[in-house]
């Protein structure tokens, strides 16, 4: 894979170049040297991109327009940092600005092509493709679970989508009996080469035996019949290692850094995270 053309494309077609494209109730937009998106309650709102050319003159008017803007709209907000993103002391700023910064993960891509192949799953386990809301709950006690994290904000938006605009997500749980074990879900972009990889769970009884592996496989063929030359998934710790053994490489990192507005009554300077 030549890693730097990959990773400029991704930057070009999935933060430069993104695209709301009819998702129901989402906004994007370029605004000076950043690209951000908004939209409902439950919708995610942040900055998906910020020009290469940003220097430490401009970078803390940007930060500062960003948080005028979210803050009039009575929105928290991310500011999604990717480890080749300019100033180098972004983060930095971004922290002496009163955001908070989420663990790092690693942005990793793979050839769709190469994961289609049948994972074999265990005995007494189904996948059950997610296509309604009573899927999006079975999903949903699933990846709490696994998680330990409520997932209302993610059932609310998927089930928004899966209603309105069905062509841009696929989702699948694993079934042990009536009992769901394990969930993941899949952004169709279109007009990208770039699929991404979300939500990926299992409840810690039934893991290391495949899953992980089988719900990658499963959106892997869904991806590559609609065209969609590369897998993305932004990867923790913990599945990391499962997807460089997959086959995945590692592009960059990715931080999410959260501005909070302060609510009435708390303390603390007008920029510090409520």
């Amino acid at each position: 894979m030549d890693h730097d053309g990959v990773l400029r494309e991704f930057d070009r077609q999935m933060r430069e170049g993104a695209r709301a494209d009819g998702l129901p109730g989402v906004r994007v937009e370029r605004a000076g040297a950043v690209v951000r998106a908004g939209g409902s309650e439950h919708d995610w709102h942040g900055v998906l991109w910020s020009a290469p050319d940003l220097n430490e003159d401009a970078a803390d008017a940007a930060i500062a327009t960003q948080i005028a803007h979210f803050r009039s709209l009575g929105r928290e907000f991310e500011w999604k940092l990717y480890g080749h993103d300019r100033p180098v002391d972004l983060a930095a700023r971004l922290l002496a600005a009163g955001f908070s910064a989420e663990p790092t993960e690693a942005l990793m891509v793979a050839e769709t092509e190469a994961l289609t192949a049948d994972v074999e799953l265990p005995e007494g386990l189904r996948l059950l493709p997610v296509t309604d809301a009573a899927g999006v709950e079975l999903m949903a006690r699933a990846q709490e679970r696994a998680f330990g994290t409520d997932r209302t904000d993610l059932s609310a938006r998927l089930k928004v989508q899966l209603a309105e605009a069905p062509e841009r997500v696929s989702a699948v749980v694993a079934m042990a009996g009536d009992t769901p074990v394990s969930a993941a879900r899949m952004e169709l972009p279109p007009g990208t080469e770039f699929a991404g990889l979300w939500g990926g769970g299992t409840v810690e009884e039934w893991r290391g035996k495949g899953l992980y592996r089988a719900l990658v496989a499963y959106r892997a063929r869904i991806a590559a019949a609609r065209g969609y030359r590369y897998l993305q998934v932004d990867a923790t710790d913990m599945s990391r290692p499962v997807l460089q053994r997959l086959g995945f490489t590692v592009l960059s990192t990715t931080t999410p850094f959260t501005y909070r507005p302060q609510t009435p009554g708390s303390s603390g300077s007008p920029g510090a995270p409520g």
